[in-house]
């Protein structure tokens, strides 16, 4: 009898045990589907707020369908972005054209590279005092961008305007106003921080502004009095540490962002402001 009632238990147990096995095999095969068989991965980017960051936003839904969490990082000074990249606190950033990386990594030694060319977002003057290049008289004051690969690039746009004449030679997209030739205006120039100037206005003629900070600002870059071309060395792009370019969540970044719905993206939300540049 004892032997009987040992058997019952036993087949009991082990019944229990194979419904319990399927149960929780169930349970892991849900959980291993839901993630395509790949476990969840983050990819922090750092970016500027306006556009950057709304473009990095627009793209998450679609990565999060591929597995990728991505946490968009911004700071208030986006001259952070190149710093938190090289301390590992970030793991690409998406802020800055080639020119302005070429400069900066000179200077400070980054060792990074290019993962993809995203967008243009064309240099502009801009004034709240004159309608017309026509209207410039002179000795007015123009403000500038104050770091060499966006100063070169305002007064490059002033002499394609026929405003300047900059000296024969120049090379990596270098110059400052002491390399103007020709001034036949006599106009003086205001070097500045670049988020500073659509607050000078007021003491200006006019300022030549990036377009990420016209948005910020709030102006219809629509206003330019003159605009780049989108046919330009200035596309901004998606910067990762050496040897990064070939992760598979960089690369499933990159093709999110030069896909053919983010190209009609930038084409709703800013109009010619932000141009794709793939």
């Amino acid at each position: 009898m004892n032997k009987k009632i040992l058997a019952i238990f036993t087949s009991v147990f082990l019944l229990a045990g194979v419904f319990t096995g399927c149960s929780s095999s169930k349970d892991d095969t849900n959980k291993t589907s839901a993630t395509g068989g790949k476990s969840e991965a983050t990819l922090k980017v750092g970016a500027s707020t306006t556009p950057h960051a709304e473009i990095l936003e627009h793209i998450k839904p679609k990565l999060k369908e591929q597995g990728i969490n991505l946490e968009v990082v911004t700071f208030d000074d986006d001259g952070q972005l190149n710093p938190a990249l090289d301390e590992k606190q970030i793991d690409a950033n998406y802020f800055q054209h080639l020119p302005y990386l070429e400069s900066v990594s000179k200077e400070k030694g980054y060792d990074f590279e290019v993962a993809g060319k995203i967008h243009i977002e064309p240099i502009g003057l801009y004034s709240n005092k004159i309608k017309s290049i026509n209207d410039l008289k002179d000795g007015d004051k123009i403000g500038i961008p104050n770091n060499p690969s966006n100063e070169y690039r305002a007064l490059a746009l002033l002499e394609k305007n026929g405003l300047i004449k900059l000296k024969s030679g120049l090379a990596n997209y270098s110059a400052t106003p002491d390399d103007i030739a020709e001034n036949p205006k006599h106009l003086k120039f205001v070097e500045a921080d670049s988020a500073q100037l659509p607050r000078s206005f007021d003491d200006l003629a006019g300022a030549i502004i990036n377009t990420n900070i016209i948005l910020d600002a709030k102006i219809d870059p629509e206003t330019a009095l003159i605009r780049g071309s989108g046919d330009s060395p200035y596309a901004n792009i998606v910067v990762v540490r050496k040897g990064d370019k070939e992760r598979a969540e960089i690369k499933a970044l990159i093709t999110a962002l030069t896909s053919d719905d983010v190209k009609s993206f930038l084409k709703e939300k800013y109009g010619s402001a932000v141009i794709p540049a793939f």
